[in-house]
């Protein structure tokens, strides 16, 4: 007689593994800490040898849950796929699609692509959970989310996670019409130290561009506010409170009204890649496929005056 093991258990003793922690595992698992505490007493009770030693602030797997690790990834692996065989016929009629996105995503491009999605899926269950980069690689590990909307990190995705490049966008400072930069083709070195800049939150990878930017160009700001919504951002520029920096698709309308005044951000732009994020170990389901196909007509099909804006300033 075959003897199993229990794969709830497996999926615990592997996010343990991965978060080196049971606080943090039991937060990817949506269950309590006693809960995993007890999955992972009772599977090495069943295998007779200790996976995990706990230490002042980690958790470490021992020689034995070193074997074991890489024999109870395949295991869910193979999980997932025989799932899969099964649900993607039906994914014309059927399935749900679980997305995460920044929150700048979820407001300006993710209405666009789920109104053209809902046409081809009608019936399909949407999910949408906002976040940063690494939140979306946390949630893309435990399965909790089938695609993430991110920007490209700079030293590429981590192995297990699979990119689909989506489109590039640029930063920018955005002012009042009324600012006295509004007429300017170029930002002087000189006057930005001393300008309020109202920028994306601390922690995040567009806040990490911005730091590095200013930091190649020997820029020190001295009048910082951090927001974290795009749209606050937007509203503090409109009343000119100071200079706002974020991307051009997230202002198209104001652009057009004339209402927010688009600056390059330096002699060299400072562009992002955005791309679509997915678990590496299966396939992409149809509807996960027609919704990165969307995402990439959609941002192809914004506007996106304010490039022809900006190239216009530099050359004059």
């Amino acid at each position: 007689m075959i003897r199993t093991l229990d794969t709830r258990q497996l999926l615990a003793f592997c996010t343990v593994a991965r978060r080196r922690s049971f606080t943090r595992a039991a937060k990817d698992l949506s269950l309590t800490q006693s809960a995993v505490s007890h999955a992972m007493r009772a599977l090495e009770q069943e295998l007779g040898c200790r996976l995990l030693e706990r230490q002042s602030r980690d958790v470490l797997l021992t020689a034995a849950g070193d074997k074991l690790l890489p024999h109870a990834e395949a295991i869910l692996r193979e999980m997932e796929a025989a799932r899969d065989s099964v649900r993607f016929p039906s994914d014309w009629e059927h399935g749900a699609l679980r997305i995460g996105a920044s929150m700048a995503a979820c407001q300006h491009l993710l209405p666009i692509v789920l109104r053209e999605f809902r046409e081809s899926f009608p019936t399909c269950t949407i999910k949408v959970e906002s976040g940063d980069q690494s939140q979306q690689f946390d949630l893309l590990r435990a399965g909790r989310i089938d695609v993430a909307l991110i920007l490209e990190p700079a030293g590429g995705a981590p192995a297990e996670i699979g990119v689909l490049p989506l489109f590039e966008d640029e930063l920018c400072y955005f002012v009042s019409p009324h600012h006295p930069w509004a007429r300017l083709n170029a930002v002087p070195l000189e006057n930005i130290g001393g300008q309020l800049l109202v920028l994306y939150s601390s922690g995040t990878y567009t806040f990490e561009l911005v730091s590095r930017h200013f930091a190649a160009a020997g820029i020190a700001p001295a009048n910082v506010i951090e927001l974290g919504s795009m749209d606050a951002i937007k509203e503090m520029a409109k009343l000119g409170l100071g200079a706002g920096i974020f991307a051009p698709w997230i202002a198209a309308a104001e652009i057009e009204s004339g209402t927010l005044v688009p600056l390059p951000l330096g002699p060299a732009p400072l562009p992002r890649r955005w791309c679509a994020a997915f678990r590496s170990s299966r396939p992409l389901a149809l509807a996960e496929q027609t919704f990165i196909g969307l995402c990439q007509a959609v941002a192809d099909n914004l506007s996106f005056r304010a490039v022809q804006v900006l190239a216009d300033k530099r050359a004059a």
